[in-house]
């Protein structure tokens, strides 16, 4: 229904229900996405639960909008649960307003989704990065007929007698089998010395043999693992051990299509499309630095115009759809290592990383350089864009700072840009930061905060009726200056007073339940395709927050001492052994480096006028950012060694490890 005519007769219930989802609609995109609606008729318009996002594909949605006229463009960003279309004409757009407004379509699914159109004046999205296969990647498409397929196919008897030694439990999320040797996931390793029976399939044979002689591989891979995929089920992101397979790695794709995302430890993600019965082969930096991995959904998206064609799913959204998901068996083949690895990435490698020693940091002075570098330096730099992925309060952390008396005085000792200082309004806080950048935020929104050091606050001792301190002890990088800072609160606190801090978690699964740090990775790569069709069009515009921290840490694989600049702007780690996490995955050191990817104009998506084809970006420069993840117990062991408190309470939250302690 217009909006101009709402006001010229009484509106039906029916009618008044979806004014309100239709104005819900455009607050969300407003206040999650940045998109601005505007209530005069335009040739644009936005289409609510219309997107890649929920399972709304091009073929679905195209032919829907050209009911109502001429479309000149359909731009479907990709994970988006809505588009843009615009029409020749305001007139065609008008009626495709007045038309579809609360109509219902089918998902690729079969579930009703209604739409909910508004007028744009622009469009907007984030831009994607980079747009080139990783080094040492390469995907051959039809290597093998569908006569050999299917041969494959029937090769592997996921039926046989349990008893049968080749025969492997099935993983949690896909069938598995083994051939050659196994391949054991509790250590993610192959016994040398225990060779299955039988060896490898003969087709198998007979196939390596074929590509062998091509010069499409150069080793006779003696290592076969067979997975099979249901749709929805996929692999988490990792690299193969270096110390077990040889250089090259290749993988058979056959039944289905699929994207596998290969991420870079700075965080760059490349989606590559594998069709079916093409074969993948990573070698050098693709195979022993990045990693890849198959998000578990049941839907992907592709580029419309390249059909089944292998290659990098590209951020033209004017080109995006999504493809169904099958029944999808890939051949992994892999040469076992006799000899320890002696590639060129030491510091990710496990063969060398045994080698060397990291003994890190030496001293209290060391400890302080690394921090002035990886953690003060750093956190002047990306205040802006920091500030503005940290809005929104964390409930346990309300409910410490609402429970005080009215009246007391709160300290909140890395204020960040002050997110907390404001919650109670009975309180006194005062904040202090190390960043003066942060500070100025802080004073911008008339807090009270000044500059200073967690280790010497100059407040007076026992003054103060409760502090806080988040996501601020994981920065320092020795145990003594972490029970140092530890004190410094205490010392701050009266007889009686409390103090709540949080750390970053080392367990970011915790009693079988990921934390939100790893699930927010599966809504980056497009997690949102299994949001329930009856879900609220607020829920299905999730805000997608930058791929960085705070939960302020991420997991970690690679390492990084000097790597060259691969185009990526990363800034040099210079004088670190400290590993370098890939953002979003899972934590295997303490001690690590954590990316953080500025954004020039944070909050702000790509505007385009009105329907710009989506340019190359180049992305922005890399940060990486110390800490020290906690252990389970570890942050009551470190209180603990403090004389006058006890510790009242200590639970998990979300990735953190946390404590509230009281001065004796």
């Amino acid at each position: 229904m217009d909006s101009n005519h709402q006001s010229n007769y009484k509106l039906s219930k029916t009618e008044k229900k979806f004014l309100r989802k239709q104005i819900k609609a455009r607050h969300t995109l407003l206040r999650h996405e940045g998109i601005e609606t505007v209530s005069c008729a335009t040739q644009s318009l936005i289409v609510a639960n219309g997107g890649l996002g929920n399972r709304v594909s091009r073929n679905q949605l195209l032919p829907v909008l050209e009911k109502c006229g001429l479309v000149d463009a359909l731009l479907m960003p990709p994970n988006k649960p809505y588009s843009f279309v615009r029409y020749k004409t305001v007139e065609e757009s008008k009626k495709a307003y007045d038309t579809l407004n609360g109509k219902e379509i089918v998902d690729d699914l079969g579930q009703k989704i209604i739409l909910y159109l508004n007028f744009v004046e622009k469009a907007q999205w984030k831009e994607l990065g980079l747009q080139a296969l990783p080094p040492g990647l390469m995907v051959i498409e039809d290597i093998i007929s569908s006569e050999d397929e299917k041969r494959l196919l029937e090769s592997v008897n996921w039926t046989e007698d349990t008893d049968n030694q080749n025969f492997q439990k099935s993983l949690k999320h896909r069938r598995v089998k083994h051939f050659g040797y196994e391949f054991h996931y509790e250590n993610n390793h192959v016994d040398k010395d225990k060779p299955l029976p039988g060896g490898l399939p003969d087709i198998c044979d007979s196939i390596l043999e074929k590509w062998l002689k091509e010069g499409f591989i150069k080793h006779k891979h003696d290592q076969l693992t067979v997975n099979q995929y249901e749709p929805g089920h996929g692999i988490p992101a990792h690299v193969d051990t270096h110390s077990a397979f040889e250089d090259e790695i290749v993988s058979l794709s056959l039944g289905s299509e699929i994207v596998m995302d290969f991420k870079h430890p700075d965080g760059v993600t490349v989606p590559v499309m594998l069709p079916c019965r093409s074969l993948l082969v990573m070698t050098g930096e693709s195979r022993y630095l990045w990693t890849h991995g198959i998000t578990p959904r049941k839907f992907d998206t592709v580029q419309a115009s390249r059909g089944h064609k292998s290659g990098i799913i590209t951020g033209d959204v004017e080109d995006l759809t999504l493809s169904k998901r099958g029944i999808r068996t890939s051949f992994t083949f892999r040469k076992v290592r006799q000899t320890p690895c002696n590639c060129s990435y030491p510091l990710v490698c496990d063969s060398q990383m045994k080698e060397t020693s990291t003994s890190f940091p030496e001293s209290d002075k060391e400890a302080s350089q690394l921090e002035q570098e990886y953690v003060h330096q750093v956190y002047e730099e990306i205040a802006r864009h920091f500030s503005s992925t940290r809005h929104t309060p964390w409930p346990h952390i309300v409910e410490f700072l609402k429970a005080l008396p009215s009246g007391s005085l709160v300290a909140d000792i890395g204020c960040g840009n002050g997110k907390y200082l404001g919650i109670n309004k009975e309180l006194y806080m005062i904040g202090c930061d190390r960043s003066q950048n942060l500070v100025d935020i802080c004073r911008e929104k008339h807090y009270q905060a000044f500059v200073c050091d967690a280790l010497a606050v100059p407040i007076r001792s026992g003054s103060c009726d409760a502090c806080i301190s988040i996501a601020v002890i994981h920065h320092f990088a020795t145990a003594e200056r972490r029970v140092a800072a530890l004190q410094e609160l205490v010392r701050l606190l009266r007889p009686g007073g409390k103090a709540l801090i949080y750390v970053w978690a080392m367990e970011q699964e915790y009693n079988n339940n990921k934390s939100k740090y790893l699930r927010e990775n599966r809504i980056s790569q497009e997690k949102k395709e299994e949001i329930s069709n009856d879900t609220s069009v607020q829920e299905l515009l999730v805000k997608q927050m930058p791929d960085v921290g705070n939960q302020d840490s991420a997991p970690s694989v690679p390492s990084i001492n000097d790597f060259q600049d691969r185009g990526y702007n990363s800034r040099k780690v210079t004088n670190s052994k400290l590993p370098i996490h890939t953002n979003r995955t899972s934590f295997h050191s303490q001690d690590l480096l954590v990316p953080w990817h500025l954004k020039e104009n944070p909050g702000k998506g790509k505007s385009i006028e009105p329907f710009g084809p989506l340019g190359s970006h180049d992305p922005g420069p890399v940060f990486h950012r110390y800490y020290h993840v906690f252990c389970e117990g570890e942050m009551e062991a470190a209180c603990q060694t403090l004389s006058n408190i006890s510790i009242l309470q200590s639970y998990y939250d979300q990735g953190n490890w946390c404590v509230i302690l009281q001065k004796v």
